[in-house]
């Protein structure tokens, strides 16, 4: 009999899921449903005055922190996309501060110093930093050893461009693990950055980021060519236990069909997985909230920038745009004569207003603001734009998450093969979602086979 799986969601933790499943046991029967119209989630690329343009993530890292290929460019290289992997100029990032951009420091892990200011002395503790398994936020961690102006200036707009969030209440141990798991020996702040950088086995001078040639939808298109039956426009209502298994009830609630599935992947974010697992007994599901994103892409004809490849936006400048790019002094194979392109991201988690704006205001809000910060009057007329807005599109980590998701594991276990991937439970990042995904197939793999 030809076992099934269903992967509820079709980001790329879904279809790393799947991908993993078809790639440890080609006879499964593994079927991806996904209620958007496409595969992907905030993996999509989209065309900006007749060029490529992404409307979600831009790139991922290259490397893991043992100095292996990350799971990401794995993937790529499993679907058969190595060659398309590009990487960054060595063009450097700003920061904006009292209205003028300057060089982001050098020595530091995510805009903490290695080294404490004369101001704020590292005095060290008496105890290490973090009890084993505890956590803090990152604020918590780094104001107290080097002071407010760093936090604030550096380290939170740093955090911003991942996380959209706040350093005072994002957890320590999923933004920043390995400065986490040094705390848990360090006596102070210098020696645990230290260590965190010590464990660091990434090559000097190895690229960081990559991208996909072409734009990341290739990647999504390459890894759904894969797999035998990817289903869009398809929502999940509910999940129960059927025998050995599970039943899903699929569609409206007039036309509702069922699906069994003998194993069972929830790759979505926290609370439709919550809804889905309300009729699984025993089961604590993970809330979390979310920061939405939006993003505004302009094509401006051949423009003069900084020799930058962007800019990071503290929210102490009191501004809408958080961080910027510029696409063509970023990325070269993306440079074409005549056209600048430069994509802006506004909001931050408790700033939701930004984003009220209709698309017009929030491009009026972005050229005035990035043309303030740059020192120019105004920036030409746009050859094209582009507005993508992300509702709810950054899960925001507080203290003792990862307990929160080891206990609903736990509770998953008790049943037939289940598992839950994603940016929810792993951490952002393509790296981090795929590396979910594949974690969650192998689970649910062995439960039916156990």
């Amino acid at each position: 009999m030809t076992l099934r799986v269903v992967v509820v969601g079709g980001g790329i933790a879904g279809l790393a899921a799947a991908h993993r499943l078809r790639t440890l046991r080609p006879t499964l029967d593994v079927i991806v449903l996904d209620q958007r119209d496409r595969p992907g989630g905030k993996l999509s690329t989209g065309t900006l005055a007749g060029g490529p343009v992404e409307r979600g993530a831009e790139s991922f890292l290259v490397g893991d922190p043992a100095g292996g290929p990350s799971a990401a460019l794995r993937l790529a290289e499993e679907v058969g996309l190595a060659s398309a992997v590009v990487h960054p100029t060595p063009a450097r990032a700003a920061v904006a501060l009292d209205g003028g951009l300057r060089d982001l420091p050098s020595g530091t892990l995510m805009g903490i110093p290695f080294k404490a200011p004369d101001s704020v002395p590292d005095v060290p503790s008496d105890a290490p930093l973090l009890p084993p398994g505890g956590d803090v936020t990152v604020g918590a961690l780094v104001r107290p050893r080097r002071g407010d102006a760093v936090v604030d200036h550096y380290v939170e707009p740093l955090l911003g461009g991942v996380y959209a969030g706040r350093a005072d209440r994002l957890s320590l141990r999923m933004a920043l693990p390995a400065l986490a798991a040094a705390a848990e020996r360090a006596h102070t702040l210098t020696g645990a950055l230290a260590e965190a950088v010590a464990a660091s086995r990434r090559a000097p001078g190895a690229p960081v980021f990559g991208t996909i040639e072409g734009g990341m939808s290739r990647l999504v298109g390459a890894v759904a060519a894969t797999l035998p039956d990817v289903r869009s426009g398809v929502t999940v209502r509910a999940v129960h236990r059927h025998g050995g298994g599970w039943r899903l009830t699929l569609g409206s609630t007039r036309d509702a069909e069922t699906l069994d599935a003998d194993g069972l992947v929830l790759a979505v974010p926290a609370a439709p997985a919550a809804r889905l697992l309300a009729g699984v007994e025993g089961v604590e599901p993970v809330h979390l909230e979310y920061a939405s994103v939006g993003l505004v892409a302009l094509a401006l004809p051949a423009t003069k920038l900084p020799d930058l490849s962007g800019f990071l936006v503290p929210a102490t400048e009191g501004l809408a745009v958080k961080a910027v790019t510029f696409f063509d002094r970023k990325w070269a194979h993306l440079q074409r004569p005549g056209v600048t392109v430069l994509r802006a991201s506004v909001g931050r988690f408790g700033d939701e207003e930004q984003l009220q704006r209709t698309d017009a205001a929030l491009v009026e809000v972005v050229r005035r603001e990035v043309a303030r910060l740059i020192g120019v009057d105004a920036l030409p007329d746009e050859l094209d734009r582009g507005v993508f807005r992300w509702g709810g599109a950054l899960p925001q980590y507080q203290p003792h998450h990862r307990d929160r998701v080891g206990a609903l594991r736990e509770g998953l276990d008790a049943h037939p093969a289940i598992a839950v991937a994603g940016a929810a439970y792993d951490g952002v990042g393509i790296p981090a979602c795929v590396t979910s995904g594949r974690t969650a197939a192998e689970a649910v793999l062995a439960k039916l086979e156990g």
